[in-house]
């Protein structure tokens, strides 16, 4: 099993294939999902599975748990991938279990992946979104060192497009 990180809290690494049913469960909650696009059963199984799949392929990209050092429970998943394919522009994604919410956790993830996506992959820029009502998320963000950027529009919805470039 790889790991990405891990610090006294938590530890960011692989899925287990046996993890499926903890990771949908994450998205089975009204309030972490509000501020996700909506995804079926059916996409977020296809989601894990891939994300299973391509362990190995490109260990610098791709979607984890974060789990709690003290007890093993289910804090939550993230990921770094292509934004939208565009080679260079990594875009950090993630889904905290909302019993975990206002604990410091998604901030400390957050660092902690953009320093692994100025180290592990090939950044020209680190990238994230979120609803404008998703104002926790927007700190994190900015907490991680990426700064507001001008709003965007994707399939209707106004979005808080997050940016930091990077100097190669």
């Amino acid at each position: 099993m790889h790991i990405i990180a891990q610090t006294p809290r938590f530890v960011i690494r692989d899925f287990k294939p046996e993890e499926e049913a903890t990771y949908l469960a994450l998205f089975d909650d009204p309030r972490v999902t509000l501020h996700l696009p909506k995804r079926s059963r059916k996409e977020q199984i296809e989601i894990f599975r891939k994300a299973i799949e391509g362990y190995g392929q490109n260990a610098s990209l791709g979607r984890w748990g974060i789990f709690n050092n003290v007890d093993g429970d289910f804090i939550g998943m993230c990921l770094l991938r292509n934004y939208y394919e565009e080679k260079g522009r990594i875009e950090l994604g993630y889904s905290l279990r909302h019993n975990y919410w206002g604990k410091g956790i998604a901030s400390e993830m957050a660092i902690i992946m953009v320093s692994y996506a100025l180290t592990h992959t090939d950044a020209k820029e680190i990238v994230g979104v979120t609803t404008l009502g998703n104002t926790g998320s927007q700190k994190v963000l900015e907490k991680a060192g990426l700064i507001r950027m001008a709003d965007f529009y994707r399939d209707g919805e106004e979005l808080a497009f997050f940016s930091m470039m990077v100097n190669k």
